[in-house]
């Protein structure tokens, strides 16, 4: 999106490491992300990565002092809105380009935190309405550039990307809007807010903005159709979208939680990193050592070598769909417990509260678990590993019903079973 108050303004592009670190450039740019963990991760390879190579040029510039360069344009979307709440100015930034988009807050979640963290009862704008007039306060030309993925919205209160196509019409005529015809597919949730952008004048449609193939699974542009089908219980076409990525992007299947691990080493080369995930409502996998309220720090996981054993080479601590969402890894284990259950047409979703599971009857919630595995299902680079317990005939709270039916359901639709 790109706006400026009585004019018209043109898509631009740009280094954002390089602008941001010149004060002098006549552009500053900010990557900004709500994703904390993505945010940390980014910030410490960068910093980790400039440090080695002051240090091969023997140049002894402080870990400290990249660190702030690197934070100075990588920073969380949340910290860049306050510093627009505490200050009318406009922000120094020309052009920001915000990861995970559809994440941003709705109306009722930002007028509550407002209130409560904020002091600011009565709060009448979203996140996406809020972030767009900042940057409406330069006079002269701002871009806004919004990434979208697809079904990723996993946490109450993300208003999806249709929040921005409905703030620039309702509130910013002079922006305008250049966004792709593909958005009308249905994991990107904008309803029938597309249409109505479609039929003004500030939209402009490109089907150049789409990004066709998946960058996180170079080897197989089929794995996020795949997974969509997989969902959308699609059998067919999640056959189809299986037969084409087999070959290059493995995908197996496995009752047994040793052979999946034994799998995703046995495949990793050299530095190439594996780690175990588990949806953030996977409460009954405690039988098999796997916990989910254990908390993982995505720095140590994501960036940490194979001698750490708070890295995800050790298998040991299972990150969920919080910890691992706009980040990635070559081999995944991804373990799949009751929660999410494959009933013969469609899913039945549940939540485990004191000792037992409960129906989740809200679409909304039933939306987020069915995300929630949606981003599980794509965190891999290379291929997957699924690991669905056998269940237990003796624990009322996992009997094998509980899995049989979702293992049954992989393995039609061509996923094979490791021996």
């Amino acid at each position: 999106m790109t706006g400026v108050p009585g004019a018209g303004k043109t898509l631009v592009g740009l280094n954002v490491a390089t602008q941001r670190r010149d004060e002098y450039a006549p552009t500053h740019a900010v990557f900004l992300s709500g994703n904390g963990p993505l945010v940390k991760v980014l910030r410490e390879a960068l910093t980790r990565d400039e440090h080695q190579r002051c240090k091969a040029r023997k140049d002894k510039t402080r870990k400290g002092t990249i660190r702030k360069q690197v934070e100075s344009f990588i920073q969380n979307i949340h910290h860049f809105r306050d510093e627009g709440l505490r200050d009318p100015a406009k922000p120094d930034e020309h052009v920001v380009i915000f990861d995970e988009a559809q994440r941003a807050w709705n109306l009722q979640m930002t007028a509550n935190f407002m209130k409560r963290k904020k002091s600011r009862p009565g709060f009448t704008q979203s996140e996406p309405e809020f972030l767009i007039s900042y940057m409406d306060r330069h006079e002269d030309w701002a871009v806004i550039i919004c990434l979208v993925g697809g079904g990723q919205e996993i946490n109450t209160g993300e208003a999806g990307i249709a929040a921005w196509l409905d703030a620039v019409m309702k509130h910013f005529p002079n922006w305008k809007m250049f966004i792709s015809s593909r958005l009308h597919d249905s994991e990107y949730a904008t309803g029938n807010t597309l249409e109505v952008a479609q039929r003004t004048s500030q939209t402009h449609l490109d089907d150049s903005l789409h990004l066709a193939v998946s960058m996180r699974s170079f080897r197989a542009e089929n794995v996020s159709a795949f997974v969509k089908a997989l969902l959308d219980c699609e059998q067919a076409a999640a056959r189809d979208a299986f037969c084409k990525l087999s070959a290059r992007f493995p995908i197996v299947l496995t009752r047994d939680l040793e052979k999946a691990k034994e799998w995703v080493r046995s495949k990793a080369r050299g530095s190439e990193r594996y780690g175990l995930l588990a949806s953030s409502k996977a409460m009954r996998l405690k039988p098999h050592a796997i916990d989910i309220r254990v908390e993982v720090d995505p720095v140590h996981y994501f960036l940490n070598d194979c001698d750490d054993v708070r890295s995800s080479y050790y298998l040991e601590d299972a990150a969920t769909e919080f910890q691992v969402q706009g980040l990635e890894l070559d081999w995944t284990c991804v373990t799949w417990d009751a929660d999410l259950r494959f009933n013969g047409t469609g899913w039945n979703c549940h939540d485990f509260r004191g000792s037992s599971w409960n129906n989740i009857n809200k679409s909304e919630l039933q939306n987020y678990l069915r995300n929630a595995y949606r981003v599980l299902l794509t965190r891999a680079r290379q291929g997957m590993v699924v690991f669905v317990p056998p269940g237990n005939p003796n624990d009322y709270t996992r009997p094998p019903a509980f899995y049989d039916s979702t293992f049954n359901y992989l393995k039609g639709l061509g996923i094979s079973a490791l021996s």
